[in-house]
Formats: structure tokens, C-alpha cells, sequence
């Protein structure tokens, strides 16, 4: 019996040409205002947490995927669904167990018994935001297909390879609370990250304010989208394009290649920890407005980059060590390089 697939889910790259034709040229000035009006429509129905929404978008145009390890009900799923909802994508849930195989994700070929011929039939992976809750349940061999998916943003089915969609952003997450019955990611498959997040609780007025909201409906069925996707795809690209001075990128690789010397890491940030911090400080720059991507940006963005990239010592962790105080003593021992501003000034003294 031959095999045939579903031609609609594939990415074709004339679809991406018209697709930049039809966005224009996206500026620092209107990358900016993209960003705003993003968070502006998620925190309608996440209050409190810009922080984290903001992080989280930084990561979807850096092309990047999010772990959440935090508490039931703290609003990661709702979170997904928001920034799906903002931009217009599809957006699909996976609620992981043990007996799921990675067909049930990533999709399978089924007989089609009356033209007598195999047909591929796309799983939930096949969308532009994909929700893996409690990712830890699932099986490595199930974890390994969705995390090369991740790292690919393509499915290979019977010798044949599906395009995902673009823009495709995984929101995992694990709890950090129950641990029968799971299957932890290893600290390889935990690199494949570029941010690891936690929500964690609103506050009082925040709580207050959600539970009024969310009484009688969801108020998430209501948010409307800001943007659509062929603009975040323009967003992302104008992102993998600003400017980043070389004293910028050796402070970037010198911090990590610290995580590595520092005496309490067993395993410090591998070179895509070094790559993750450009793109992101890069994305957070745009977020601000600017074309140049200053320490501050690398800075802000170190933590959610590299708390899940380092491994402690035993005898560090006996100590009492912990990840943050690494991070904090790494960033007190790299010295930050002067801006152009400041060489200038220093030049002038200098005189």
C-alpha cells in the first residue's frame, strides 16, 4: 500500500517570502510598540506577572521554548493560551502521562481503509503554541520526540519530514511538588530550553482582581488578538538583527566560560547557554526600543538563561550553595565593558 500526507501543514518558503512582503520592515520604534501591545492584552488576564509575561514573549521571538517548574493553578496554562489568542496563533494543550507514545504529539499515518493507502495525521505539535503540561510524566522515549521537534521545528514521519509552523513556541512545565511516577529531564535535554520560569503566586490585590474576573467565565474567552503571526515573524527576524558591540559578546562568552570555573558548578553553561544570552538580550533590547544591546540587557536575562544550565557540586549543595548565588557571584567577578558613550568620556579624560 503506498503512503501519502497531508500537503496543507507544511511551511513552503514562498509562503514566508509573501509573508514579508506583506509586514514590511519592522523598526526598532514599531518593534517596540509590538511588544507593548502584546503585554498590554496578556495583562488583561495576567495580573502581576510582567516580569514573566514580557520574559516569556522575549522568548517566542527569540524562537526559543519556556520550562515552567511551578505550583498547579498559578496560570501557566492561561498564560499559553493569552499569547496565543494576542497573536492571532493556534494554540494546543498536551497533557503528558506515562502510556503516551510520541505519536499522540507528534502526530501518526492511519489507514484509510477506502482509498487503501496510509495518510500522516498532524498531532497537537503541529501549532504555533503548544502547552506541554507536566512534561516530567511523559517517557524519555516521548520526551526525545518532542524535544527534537523543538530543536528542528519539524516532525519526520515515514521517511517523510513535516515543516512546523512558524512562529512555534513550546510553554512546558513540571511540578515541582509531586515526583512519583515522573521521569526528570535530563540536565542535556534541559539545555534545549532557552528559559526556565516560575510564575508563582499574585499577590493580594492581583488575586483579588483574577477572582472577580473569573467568576462567572473565563475572561481569556473574550481576549481578542493584537497582532497576527506574519508580523511576529517579522518581529523575529528584525530581532536576530540588533546590533551587539564585540566587547558585548566577549562579556557574554566570559560569563559563562565563569559558570564553568566557578568551584561549586559541576557543569556550567554549555556554548548554547552563550548563544541563548545573545538572543535574548538581543530580543530585550528591541523590547526597549533600541538598536544596540547594552550589559543591563545580558544581565536581566542571565538568571532565566542559566539557573537550569548549571549543576552544583554535592559538596556545594551540602553547603548550602545554591544556583542564584553562583549566578550573582559570576556576574560581581565579570567586569561589564564601557559603552561606546563611556570610551568616549574616558578618552576625553585621558586628555
Amino acid at each position: 500500500m503506498a503512503t501519502t500526507a497531508r500537503s496543507p501543514r507544511r511551511s513552503s518558503r514562498a509562503a514566508a517570502s509573501s509573508s514579508q512582503v506583506r509586514t514590511g520592515a519592522i523598526g526598532a520604534k514599531r518593534f517596540k510598540d509590538n511588544f507593548d501591545s502584546i503585554v498590554e492584552n496578556v495583562e488583561t488576564v495576567i495580573k502581576g506577572k510582567n516580569d514573566v509575561v514580557r520574559l516569556a514573549l522575549v522568548a517566542i521571538l527569540c524562537e526559543g521554548h519556556v520550562l515552567f517548574e511551578d505550583l498547579p493553578g498559578t496560570g501557566k496554562s492561561m498564560l499559553a493560551r493569552a499569547i496565543a489568542q494576542s497573536i492571532n496563533a493556534i494554540n494546543q494543550r498536551v497533557q503528558c502521562t506515562p502510556d503516551m507514545l510520541p505519536g499522540d504529539i507528534t502526530g501518526s499515518s492511519i489507514l484509510d481503509q477506502k482509498k487503501g493507502i496510509f495518510e500522516f495525521r498532524p498531532g497537537p505539535i503541529f501549532c504555533n503554541v503548544l502547552l506541554s503540561d507536566e512534561i516530567n510524566r511523559a517517557t524519555p522515549k516521548t520526551q526525545s520526540a518532542l524535544l527534537e521537534a523543538m530543536g528542528e521545528r519539524r516532525v519526520s514521519a515515514d521517511g517523510v519530514t513535516y515543516d512546523l509552523p512558524r512562529p512555534f513556541f513550546v510553554l512546558a512545565t513540571q511540578n515541582p511538588i509531586e515526583q512519583a511516577g515522573t521521569f526528570p529531564l535530563p540536565e542535556a535535554q534541559l539545555d534545549r530550553f532557552l528559559f526556565k520560569l516560575t510564575m508563582g503566586y499574585m499577590n493580594r490585590d492581583s488575586e483579588l482582581e483574577v477572582m472577580f474576573d473569573n467568576a462567572i467565565q473565563l475572561s481569556i474567552e473574550d481576549l481578542g488578538s493584537v497582532i497576527d503571526p506574519e508580523t511576529v515573524n517579522a518581529m523575529i527576524r528584525y530581532g536576530a538583527t540588533v546590533d551587539i558591540a564585540p566587547e558585548i559578546g566577549y562579556y557574554i562568552v566570559d560569563l559563562v566560560h565563569a559558570t564553568r570555573a566557578d568551584p561549586a558548578v559541576s557543569i556550567g553553561g554549555s556554548p548554547r547557554a552563550s548563544i541563548a544570552l545573545l538572543r535574548a538580550a538581543r530580543v530585550l533590547a528591541a523590547s526597549d526600543g533600541r538598536e544596540h544591546v547594552y550589559p543591563d540587557d545580558v544581565r536581566a536575562v542571565m538568571r532565566p538563561v542559566l539557573a537550569h544550565r548549571i549543576i552544583l557540586q554535592p559538596d556545594a549543595i551540602l553547603r548550602g550553595e545554591t544556583v542564584d548565588a553562583v549566578i550573582e557571584r559570576v556576574t560581581g567577578q565579570v567586569k561589564a565593558p564601557v559603552s561606546a558613550r563611556g570610551r568616549q568620556l574616558e578618552a576625553v579624560g585621558a586628555k
